[in-house]
């Protein structure tokens, strides 16, 4: 039997303050490609922890968007590392909410949410060049 690759499991996590200006719909909603530009940015970081190259992002597969990202919200992206190919990677991925605007209590007023609102879920897969 084979050692476990030490790629597996690896998992990397950006948190993000999402500004007024990317809302784009009424209630401050920021559109779901929001979190997909995360999910790139993350993604980019495991690569190049994982093989020292930037990569570059194949596909999606099974994105959810489950609750609303507005604009004034600290959310976490998180991306582990599920499957490992010769060239490919496979990344569970998620955006959650952990701070959230609460402007029914004063123009600039927040909190932190325990437990974070899951946003949105994905599988994706990344290429990285063949090892030298």
């Amino acid at each position: 039997m084979s050692e476990q690759d030490p790629r597996l499991g690896l998992t990397v996590t950006h948190r993000r303050y999402v500004p007024y200006a990317h809302a784009h719909y009424a209630g401050n909603l920021v559109d779901g490609a929001y979190a997909l530009g995360l999910f790139g940015d993350v993604a980019t970081e495991v690569c190049i922890r994982t093989d020292g190259d930037e990569g570059l992002f194949a596909g999606y597969s099974d994105v959810r968007f489950t609750a609303p990202i507005r604009a004034g919200d600290v959310v976490e992206v998180t991306a582990r590392v599920a499957r490992v190919g010769s060239r490919s990677r496979t990344l569970e991925l998620s955006c959650a909410v952990v701070c959230r605007g609460r402007p029914d209590r004063g123009e600039s007023a927040a909190e932190v949410l325990d437990p974070p609102i899951v946003a949105v879920t994905a599988t994706g897969t990344v290429v990285v060049p063949p090892a030298p």
